[in-house]
């Protein structure tokens, strides 16, 4: 049997057609690290070794349709409280979805994403590990 290679890092790329407001989004409303400004592309450090990246120099697709990006966090509703004073608007209030087991919010960022912050109440979901950023 071959044995797999480690990975080591995980890195999701979006597009975008305004840098900045995205910039402003991602860094000074949702307090993401910028780790790597590549001129065209932006990378932004969610946890220690989970990154998300914008690139404006790719077309940037009609419908952001389909795409959710799920941040988590065990405090939901402190989210809602810091995004309503940052005057960010609440796609969806914190709720209870028991289906999935989860208790989540949804916002929208500059480019139309959809981005979701949820609490994952199924005990068998793996916790962050100590050096992950808070």
């Amino acid at each position: 049997m071959i044995n797999r290679p480690p990975l080591t890092q995980q890195v999701t790329f979006l597009y975008t057609s305004d840098l900045v407001a995205t910039a402003v989004f991602y860094h000074d409303i949702l307090g993401l690290p910028l780790v790597l400004d590549q001129g065209a592309c932006q990378i932004f450090q969610v946890t220690s070794q989970a990154f998300i990246g914008f690139c404006e120099h790719l077309s940037v697709p009609e419908q952001t349709q389909g795409v959710i990006l799920t941040l988590v966090s065990e405090d939901v509703d402190g989210w809602h409280d810091y995004l309503q004073q940052a005057h960010v608007a609440i796609e969806k209030p914190p709720t209870l979805y028991e289906k999935f087991n989860i208790y989540h919010l949804f916002i929208r960022d500059p480019n139309g994403y959809l981005v979701e912050i949820q609490h994952f109440l199924d005990p068998s979901w793996p916790k962050p590990t100590p050096n992950h950023l808070r």
